[in-house]
C-alpha cells in the first residue's frame, strides 16, 4: 500500500524507494539507491558477497515498479554482478550514506548516488582547512537572497581586518552582479583582467601573465593592506571587453587538458589571485570571498569547498527561512550535516531599531527562526530521551550564543542606502556606519582569528 496518494511526484518517490531499500538491507545486502537525471530510481544491490533470493528480487522489482510509477526506472533492481564495472558505482566518491538509516548488526547499508545537471558541489563538503592546516583562512560571505548588504559588509570586514595589520585579499565571486569589486576599486585602479578572465583563459591553458589583483583604491593603507580581485577587469585599450560572452561560457564543463571541472577551475582561480598577492606584497593573512547569492554553482563551491567559515546573511522573513531550510535539508540528505554546520554562522543584516520594531525583539525572532532552520543540521535525540545521555550529539539551545544559528547583527540605517563608497572618501569611518557594523566586525574577527585577543 502506498504511503502517498497518487500520482507519485519527485518528492514522494524518495521515501517510497527507501521503503523498499530498507527491506533489501534487512536481508544483509548493501543497497545503492541511484537517482538519474529525470529523478527515476534504481536499486543497485551489491551481491559480491551474498546473492539475494530470486523470489525476493522479483518482489522488490514489482514493488518498485508499482509504488514509484513514473519514477521507477526501466531496470528498478540491478545486481552489481550484472554490471561491467560495479566498483565504479559502489565506490564512487559521489556516493553518500542515507542519513535517516542506521544499519543494525547483520543488516546491509543504504547509500545514495544522485545524478544532477548542476549543483553537485552542494553535497561535496570538503574538510575544513583548520583540520589540515594547509592554507590561509578563507571566509565566504553568502546570502540566499540578494540586496541584504553582503558586499558592503565584505568591504567593511576587509577594512576592519586591514586596520589590525592584516594583508587581506577580497575576491568578488558575484560574477552575475559584481559587488565588492566596484565598491573597493575605482575604474582607474581596476586591473586589466578579472576573475572571469582567469576562468575563461584557464579552459585553454592560457593564464600566464594575467594581472588579476590590485590594491583597494578606497582604502587608505595604515598598517595593513587590502587587495582586490574584481569579477571583471577593465580590459585592454581599444578592445571591446566582452563580459557577457565570457559569462555565458564559464560554467560549461569544457574538456580541459587536466580534466578540471568548473569547481576545480574556480579553486585554481582563487589560488592564482592568492599567488599574485604573495608575489607583489606577501602572503595574505585572510581571504574574503564575496559569493553569488541564491542556490548557485559558485555559492556551492564557495561554501562547500573553498572556505573555513561561511557567514550566511539574511533578514527575518519567510523567503529567507524557506530558502535556508531547503539548502540545509539538501545538506542533511546528502549526509553533509556534520561536515558543514561547524563552518556556518548566521548574520542578521539590516536589523531595524524603531518604536514599531525594537532591535531586541527583532533579534529574538530572528534567532528563533534561525534555530528552527538549523535544527535540520543538528543531531536528533530520540523522543523522550535526555540530551545528556548523548554526549556526542550536537543540539545547541536557541539561546546558545556560540551556535551557528546565533546571529551576528548589522543594524539598518537610512544613511547607508545609496551610499557611493568610491566617491565618498572615509565613508566607512563615519559614526553611523561604525555603529551599524561594530558588533558584526568584532565577532567575525574573533571567528577568523580565535587565537588572537
Amino acid at each position: 500500500m502506498s504511503l502517498f496518494p497518487d500520482p507519485v511526484r519527485f518528492d514522494t518517490a524518495r521515501p517510497l524507494a527507501l521503503e523498499v531499500a530498507r527491506d533489501v538491507a534487512a536481508t544483509g545486502v548493501d543497497v545503492l539507491v541511484v537517482r538519474d537525471l529525470l529523478g527515476q530510481v534504481s536499486l543497485l544491490l551489491d551481491d559480491r558477497d551474498q546473492r539475494p533470493d530470486e523470489a525476493k528480487l522479483s518482489e522488490w522489482r514489482s514493488r518498485l515498479t508499482t509504488s514509484l510509477e513514473r519514477y521507477a526506472s526501466n531496470r528498478p533492481v540491478v545486481l552489481g554482478s550484472a554490471l561491467f564495472q560495479p566498483a565504479a558505482l559502489f565506490d564512487s566518491p559521489r556516493v553518500v550514506d542515507e542519513s535517516s538509516y542506521l544499519a543494525a548488526p547483520g543488516q546491509g547499508c543504504i547509500r545514495w548516488l544522485e545524478s544532477t545537471v548542476v549543483g553537485e558541489d552542494w553535497s561535496r563538503v570538503r574538510q575544513t582547512p583548520e583540520a589540515t592546516g594547509a592554507r590561509t583562512p578563507r571566509v565566504t560571505l553568502y546570502g540566499f537572497k540578494g540586496g541584504v548588504g553582503r558586499s558592503t559588509a565584505t568591504a567593511m570586514l576587509a577594512k576592519h581586518l586591514a586596520d589590525r595589520g592584516n594583508r587581506v585579499l577580497v575576491v568578488d565571486l558575484d560574477l552575475e552582479s559584481p559587488g565588492s569589486g566596484p565598491l573597493l576599486l575605482s575604474e582607474e585602479a581596476t586591473p586589466r583582467f578579472g576573475l572571469i578572465d582567469q576562468l575563461v583563459e584557464s579552459a585553454v591553458s592560457n593564464t600566464a601573465d594575467l594581472d588579476l589583483v590590485a590594491q583597494a583604491s578606497s582604502y587608505d593603507a595604515k598598517v595593513g593592506e587590502i587587495w582586490v580581485s574584481p569579477a571583471r577587469g577593465k580590459g585592454a585599450p581599444g578592445v571591446s571587453y566582452s563580459y557577457v560572452e565570457k559569462l555565458n561560457r564559464i560554467y560549461a564543463d569544457v574538456p580541459t587538458k587536466n580534466g578540471a571541472g568548473f569547481a576545480d577551475r574556480l579553486e585554481e582561480a582563487i589560488a592564482a589571485c592568492e599567488e599574485e598577492v604573495t608575489r607583489m606584497s606577501g602572503p595574505p593573512d585572510v581571504i574574503l570571498l564575496d559569493s553569488r547569492a541564491g542556490i548557485h554553482d559558485i555559492a556551492a563551491v564557495a561554501i562547500s569547498r573553498l572556505c573555513d567559515i561561511a557567514l550566511l546573511f539574511g533578514t527575518d522573513n519567510t523567503h529567507t527561512w524557506n530558502g535556508y531550510r531547503d539548502l540545509f535539508t539538501a545538506w542533511r540528505d546528502a549526509g553533509q550535516a556534520r561536515a558543514v554546520r561547524d563552518r556556518l554562522r548566521m548574520v542578521a543584516s539590516m536589523v531595524p531599531d524603531s518604536a514599531e520594531r525594537p532591535m531586541d525583539a527583532y533579534l529574538d525572532s530572528f534567532r528563533e527562526h534561525a534555530w528552527s532552520c538549523f535544527s535540520v543540521l543538528y543531531d536528533d535525540v530520540p523522543s523522550g530521551e535526555n540530551l545528556d545521555d548523548y554526549p556526542s550529539a550536537y543540539n545547541p539551545s536557541p539561546e546558545d550564543d556560540s551556535a551557528p544559528h546565533s546571529p551576528l547583527p548589522i543594524l539598518f540605517t537610512l544613511e547607508l542606502v545609496g551610499l557611493d563608497a568610491i566617491s565618498t572618501p572615509g565613508w566607512s569611518d563615519r559614526s553611523f556606519v561604525r555603529a551599524a557594523y561594530d558588533s558584526f566586525l568584532d565577532t567575525a574577527t574573533h571567528l577568523i582569528f580565535p587565537e588572537r585577543p
